[in-house]
């Protein structure tokens, strides 16, 4: 008799791939032939996985069409099944997948759409936190600069692009406004959900680049100094946005 942990692993294998046939020792009450309702199952499978592709990238489906989404979402489920029992997390490399889907390449922009909206369920399952105050936040002041580390938002995800990709997910998600995208203007975005709401936010030249060193754990002079190579990153409208959008909740002082 096949062991149980074979029989699982051949039958989930068989599932996402219709080449396969129905593993042996696979049964079935009644008439119906095992290789039909295996093949509903398989179907069920499929569709289900499709709905929560659906579900957690609305502006890339609507880009290119329902038929186009569910096609490239079915390739997708053949080369990426889920790792994990929890869907909300499916689809975590769908980006880096149309990135490569050929057909998708007509809307160069579509992968980095993706990322943006994986970034929104990952903000908005993330743990949550406290956003320090303002006179907490004036502590900063006697530090020294290069000393200063700040600790973000576990929700803070930051998503950059050649592409104006706040502005395509705004035209999507605001139907009460149409405005004229410049393809030509790149744009990077900070999401958050320092309160109960996912936030999308535009992000000034360089502030992607000083963000993602912050979370990687420089200082905030190591940080500025990394962002420092766009010549257009702007330290003081940066750290503005950064207060304002309240996603510092942490401060500590460290020798380097």
């Amino acid at each position: 008799m096949m062991a149980l942990r074979t029989l699982q692993k051949r039958f989930s294998m068989a599932l996402l791939d219709r080449t396969r046939e129905v593993p042996s020792g696979i049964r079935t009450a009644g008439l119906d032939r095992i290789d039909r309702r295996f093949d509903v199952y398989r179907n069920n499978v499929f569709v289900g996985l499709t709905e929560a592709l659906v579900t957690r990238f609305p502006v890339c489906h609507a880009l290119v069409g329902d038929e186009f989404f569910r096609a490239m979402a079915r390739v997708f489920i053949e080369l990426s099944p889920p790792r994990s029992p929890v869907l909300m997390t499916y689809g975590d490399d769908f980006a880096n997948f149309v990135d490569t889907f050929p057909p998708a390449h007509p809307v160069p922009y579509l992968g980095d759409v993706a990322r943006l909206e994986s970034a929104l369920t990952r903000a908005y399952h993330a743990a949550d936190a406290t956003p320090l105050t303002v006179d907490e936040l004036a502590s900063l002041a006697p530090c020294r600069w290069e000393q200063i580390h700040v600790e973000l938002h576990p929700s803070v995800q930051v998503a950059t692009s050649v592409y104006p990709i706040v502005s395509i997910w705004e035209a999507h998600v605001r139907t009460d406004d149409h405005p004229v995208i410049d393809s030509s203007i790149a744009e990077d975005a900070l999401v958050v959900r320092p309160d109960l709401e996912v936030k999308v936010h535009r992000l000034p030249p360089g502030a992607a680049t000083f963000l993602t060193a912050l979370l990687k754990g420089a200082s905030l002079r190591t940080a500025a100094d990394v962002a420092m190579t766009d010549p257009r990153f702007d330290l003081i409208t940066t750290l503005s946005g950064v207060l304002a959008v309240r996603i510092i909740v942490g401060i500590r002082s460290s020798r380097e």
